[in-house]
């Protein structure tokens, strides 16, 4: 019998497995398919810890609605008869309330100051190594108008001080020459950081393994064996997997795990794509949020990434040439020298979405040795740390460090 399951090799999953591990618990994480191999792997690796405001704000439906049918909207549904997903579009509207948007974002506040600390930690100490760095990040926009409408959202960041600085014209080139002249300003979140997500999944495994951990891969969970209300038993393709607690950290396929257990999990797979290249000879030195067209650009030391898009297709993962070609044509509307060479990898990933834009962590109601971990949507990599102290401190009965009563599985009942 192994002390701790875990189930999911991602960001998530890792950092479970490093927390449970320092608290002493023996560790297996399994994985569906390799270690970091999902939608931890090519994401555009922003500690957007400044990120307080959720999707689900007042007015969010009207604007991406109204940006679909004009083709300029980052969102894409694919015409389907899905009711899981109808029901999660209808209380994601329900959700875009004012009433709802302090309690929302005093939840994100605990969750990603607390990751920032812990991230300081693992590297100051050299625990994991990532081609991390701390510049901020640059909200970019084209039109003075567009400019203008993020300060009503950055005023409701100042009293947690995490307000961004205004960059217009001179200051702007001045700050990032790697923007095209004729752009408007940018806002500069300067608390923020940014990482290789690839590299930090592939040292932290090393550091896991190292510890003990033990890393089970190309290993799909077919269910679970249940007795007394717990989980006696993980059925996996090789057998039974028995261990004193599970925790479920596979993302966008939770809900999947869930079902058979008579768990509801409103997670819906919002798809992501990316390309990673060499650095352009003028490479930017600060991650950019191209604010109009919603791609970012990302700088390492290592190699250049453009990311975004939210398309809600399904669970596949085929690559669609529009959507990378979207990529780089919004990049050549903001910077210099939008493409690096060479191409290194084309890429698409699912994202945990939850409707509300909080994740899920806690216990699972009814299920006594189950902890859930998922649904941090585009937050994963940034929310990895305090999510994986918390769900170590939840399984080990010791005072959890933030308060873990808004990421509960209770709220969506």
């Amino acid at each position: 019998m192994d002390d701790v399951v875990v189930i999911g090799a991602g960001v998530i999953g890792l950092a479970c497995a490093h927390y449970l591990a320092e608290s002493g618990r023996r560790v297996r994480v399994i994985e569906r398919e390799a270690v970091g191999a999902g939608a931890s792997h090519g994401n555009c690796g922003l500690l957007f810890t400044s990120d307080l405001v959720p999707l689900c704000t007042p007015g969010a439906v009207r604007k991406e609605i109204l940006g679909m049918l004009r083709g300029t909207s980052p969102l894409f549904i694919k015409p389907r008869l899905d009711l899981g997903l109808i029901a999660w579009l209808v209380k994601f509207a329900a959700a875009c309330r004012p009433d709802r948007l302090p309690a929302a974002m005093r939840a994100r506040e605990s969750i990603l100051s607390s990751s920032e600390r812990l991230f300081d930690e693992l590297f100051s100490e050299g625990a994991v190594a990532a081609d991390y760095e701390r510049r901020g990040v640059l909200l970019v926009y084209r039109s003075e108008e567009e400019f203008d409408g993020y300060t009503a959202a950055n005023r409701l960041l100042e009293p947690y001080g995490l307000a961004a600085e205004p960059l217009v014209g001179s200051a702007l080139r001045s700050t990032e020459p790697a923007l095209r002249p004729d752009l408007y300003g940018a806002w500069h979140h300067r608390t923020d950081a940014h990482l290789r997500p690839d590299a930090l999944l592939h040292s932290w495994r090393g550091r896991l393994s190292r510890n003990g951990v033990l890393f089970t891969e190309n290993c799909a969970v077919k269910g679970f064996r249940t007795a007394g209300g717990r989980i006696d038993a993980v059925i996996a393709p090789t057998g039974e997997i028995r261990a004193r607690d599970v925790v479920i950290a596979a993302g966008a396929w939770a809900a999947g795990l869930l079902a058979p257990l008579g768990l509801k999990l409103p997670v819906q797979p919002g798809k992501g794509y990316s390309i990673t290249m060499g650095r352009p000879a003028r490479c930017p030195e600060i991650p950019c949020y191209l604010h109009e067209r919603r791609v970012v650009a990302t700088p390492w030391k290592s190699g250049y990434r453009l990311g975004g898009t939210m398309e809600f297709s399904g669970f596949g993962i085929h690559l669609n040439r529009r959507r990378l070609d979207a990529l780089k044509s919004a990049a050549a509307e903001y910077l210099e020298e939008p493409l690096g060479r060479p191409v290194v990898e084309e890429w698409a990933g699912l994202r945990p979405m939850t409707y509300d834009d909080l994740p899920v962590i806690g216990r699972a109601p009814g299920v006594a040795n189950l902890m859930l971990a998922t649904g941090h949507g585009m937050l994963g990599v940034t929310c990895a740390p305090a999510t994986g102290k918390l769900v170590a401190e939840l399984i080990c009965g010791e005072p959890p460090h933030i308060d873990p009563s808004p990421f509960g599985l209770h709220r969506f009942q």
